[in-house]
Parts: C-alpha cells; structure tokens; sequence
C-alpha cells in the first residue's frame, strides 16, 4: 500500500521528536547517576517551536526521499533571506524621498517604477503606489485571502493573513489601526485599499521632516514593512533626544 504524505509527514516528525527529546529512561538515568535531577543552568538542547519542528522534518524527508535538491533549497532560502523583503521596499520609498520625478513616476506607475529599482516578477505584476499624505492616511488589506506585493514586502506576516484584521480593517480601519499603535486624527480620510490577484498596493509613507539631513541609505534604513501597508508610521528621533 502506497504511503501518504500525511503519514511520511507523521513519521518524520516522530522521528525528529525523539532526537531532540531524551527518553524518560535516559532522563532518570542521569538524575540516578549524580543523585539529583538536572535543574542547574547550564545548556540543555531544547526542542525546537512546533512549526520549527515541522519544517525541519519535513525538510529532512523530502531530501531524503530526494524529492528537492540541497542546493535548490538553500538558493531558495537565501532568496526570501537576502533578495525578497521588506528591505527592498524600503529602497523604493527613500528614493522617492529624495527624488520628486522618481516619486511622480512611482505614484503613476509603480510596477514599472519599482522594475527600475530592479525589483519585479512574480506577486508584483501591477503594483499601485498610494502616497500618505497630512489630509490622507492609507492603509493595506486583502479581504479574500493574503495578496501581498512579495518582491517589495516579503512574505506576508500572520496577522495580515488573519480573517479578523482582513474583516475588521474595512469596516472600522481607525480602530485597527489603534491596536497597532497608529492614532489618526478625526480630520485625516482614511483610505483602505482591497488588493487582488490582479492588483497589489504598496503605502508610501510620509517621510519626518526631521530627517532632510540623512542620505538615502539612512532613510531606508527607517522605513519598515508595517509602514508600507499603513498599519505603522515611521520613527525617528533626531541624535541626542531622549524619552
């Protein structure tokens, strides 16, 4: 009878299982051999998170069956660690920062704007660039399932991928926004933009204007991914202020 991937799934998580964690024996052994039980502080290997777990097994089960390739898969990791994220994002909000004729072509065609940057493919298609403003705060959300401009944010995080903030941030945005930490004054429209298969939305958010000193380098260096979906703004106190 052919084997299910559940069952390869369970059968390797069970292995990893017993790696990582001493029997009962094995623990009462030690305790016997000095007398008292082990609670003093040096290093014990501690199991890994649940999904750490699984995606360790799961890893070690398909390379050992020789379903994916070690080196395809570190060139995939490195890919989201090094290449995808929310750094890049943070690129192409400080050059439009500093370059009002990259912002004005951002805000008309971002796709093609963020190709220039050397950023595109797959999950950035058409990206819509919305720009926040005094009078205007925008914010991100994918009501029917998590559609999320990759090669420019990354992976998107849980929350965004949540049935409460995709059903609560269109009906009560300001209060979505308090969770997170973000307080809009009653006078500010707030805009939620609904992305799609067909179309994702980046935020361009406004840039302190404490910061006209910094170079570009440092200003993307401010921007983080909270902020290019308008669930956060951008911090920045000046060298030397203190809380």
């Amino acid at each position: 009878m052919a084997t299910t991937r559940r069952e390869l799934l369970t059968k390797a998580l069970a292995a990893a299982g017993a790696m990582a964690v001493p029997s009962a024996a094995s623990r009462a052994n030690e305790e016997a051999n000095d007398g008292h039980p082990h609670d003093h502080d040096h290093d014990h290997q501690t199991v890994p998170s649940d999904p750490a777990l699984r995606v360790k097994a799961l890893e070690t089960l398909l390379l050992a069956k020789g379903l994916v390739d070690q080196a395809a898969l570190d060139s995939l990791v490195n890919l989201y660690e090094t290449k995808i994220g929310p750094r890049n994002g943070a690129r192409v909000v400080a050059r439009a920062w500093v370059d009002d004729d990259y912002r004005a072509r951002l805000l008309k065609d971002g796709t093609a704007a963020i190709k220039e940057l050397g950023y595109g493919g797959v999950e950035a298609d058409r990206v819509v660039v919305v720009a926040n403003s005094p009078r205007v705060h925008n914010l991100v959300v994918c009501t029917l399932c998590s559609c999320y401009p990759w090669p420019v944010l990354g992976l998107p995080p849980v929350w965004y991928k949540s049935a409460a903030y995709r059903s609560r941030v269109v009906i009560d945005p300001r209060s979505v926004l308090q969770e997170f930490g973000v307080e809009v004054s009653p006078e500010v429209e707030v805009r939620v933009w609904d992305s799609t298969a067909e179309i994702r939305y980046l935020v361009l958010p406004e840039r302190p204007a404490e910061t006209r000193h910094l170079s570009e380098e440092e200003l993307a260096h401010l921007v983080t991914r909270d902020s290019m979906i308008g669930t956060g703004r951008i911090a920045f106190r000046p060298e030397g202020v203190r809380e």
